[in-house]
């Protein structure tokens, strides 16, 4: 163990877990409304809607993420007229066409988290606000989100660290990140044990913090309920 170069590359492997947390925020961002958009949808009762939403949700789960990061990077690039339209300014950039796979990606598996949450409240809940008069807007805001997002809490903490991990593979796109650096690191000393026992540290320690983080909320939630 060359402990002077795990030393030494710690400066640059903690600069680089600012990308790494832009990416990981900005993909759970737009991710949780994607999911909380399809989740509406697949509870809706006309067949095609919630059958398009379901499809969505098929598709991005049953892909792995690395294909769809490489369909949105390299594969839109191929298509001409794709080029030549406003959004070519967004997709060549390789940080976007990341953070757009991830934020799809997540959006998917949130969508099915808050889908199953929903349907664990109880008709009850929903038809005491009715008799009181409260309209179905009041009672889909101020009552069922509150409690699937409470519901659904533990499984979407599980999907945030799976996240966090999969931000990884925005190295592939030449994205600096944790993963970047440290691949970039190896390619120059010849040591991966090292670099890579080092940033695999980091991705802990960030999962620590997001372990904790998602306990607290919970204990929280349930001392308000």
């Amino acid at each position: 163990m060359d402990l002077g170069l795990m030393y030494a590359s710690l400066p640059k492997l903690l600069s680089a877990t600012i990308i790494t947390l832009k990416l990981l925020l900005l993909s759970l961002f737009f991710g949780l409304i994607i999911g909380l958009l399809f989740a509406i949808l697949r509870l809706n009762k006309n067949p095609i809607i919630s059958k398009f939403a379901y499809g969505y949700s098929y598709v991005f789960r049953g892909t792995p993420l690395l294909v769809q990061i490489f369909i949105i990077y390299f594969g839109l690039g191929q298509i001409e007229y794709f080029r030549s339209t406003v959004l070519w300014i967004i997709f060549k950039e390789p940080y976007w066409c990341a953070t757009i796979a991830f934020a799809l990606n997540t959006g998917a598996y949130t969508s099915e988290i808050l889908r199953s949450a929903f349907e664990t409240i109880k008709p009850g809940i929903i038809e005491a606000g009715k008799s009181l008069g409260v309209s179905n807007k009041i009672i889909f805001y101020k009552i069922q989100i509150p409690v699937a997002i409470r519901q659904s809490l533990p499984a979407y903490g599980n999907e945030i660290i799976l996240m966090m991990k999969g931000t990884s593979l925005a190295s592939t796109v030449t994205l600096m990140d944790i993963t970047g650096v440290a691949k970039h690191i190896v390619s120059t000393t010849y040591k991966p044990l090292e670099i890579f026992f080092m940033a695999g540290g980091i991705y802990l320690f960030m999962t620590f913090i997001i372990h904790n983080l998602i306990k607290y909320l919970e204990k929280r939630f349930n001392y308000q309920q």
